[in-house]
């Protein structure tokens, strides 16, 4: 199961846990900014991001708004990964409150 966490949470399990990020936006989106270290994940990546990822350390799913991410939080929890989060008002709420990286 995953559970949903505010960005401040999600911003707190990135710097201290060191938590892995992926974005599930679009290209165009992810390249105008995205968190520091995401990687974005599509359909074509899935399989290689599962089989590489270390599934120990907490994982947060972004999007656009925090509605999508959950569906793919769920998803990757049921491949495996012990800690799986949805951020809450995704990468709009993101930019209000927090750095973003340019592409």
């Amino acid at each position: 199961m995953f559970t949903r966490i505010s960005c401040k949470e999600a911003a707190e399990l990135i710097e201290k846990q060191e938590a892995t990020v992926v974005d599930i936006r679009d290209p165009g989106s992810f390249a105008q900014g995205h968190i520091h270290g995401a990687t974005r994940l599509d359909n074509q990546n899935l399989a290689e991001f599962i089989a590489n990822a270390d599934k120990t350390k907490p994982l947060v799913v972004c999007c656009y708004h925090g509605n999508s991410s959950q569906g793919a939080a769920d998803v990757l929890n049921q491949q495996g990964f012990a800690e799986t989060y949805s951020m809450d008002g995704g990468m709009s709420e993101w930019v209000l409150t927090r750095q973003v990286e340019l592409g």
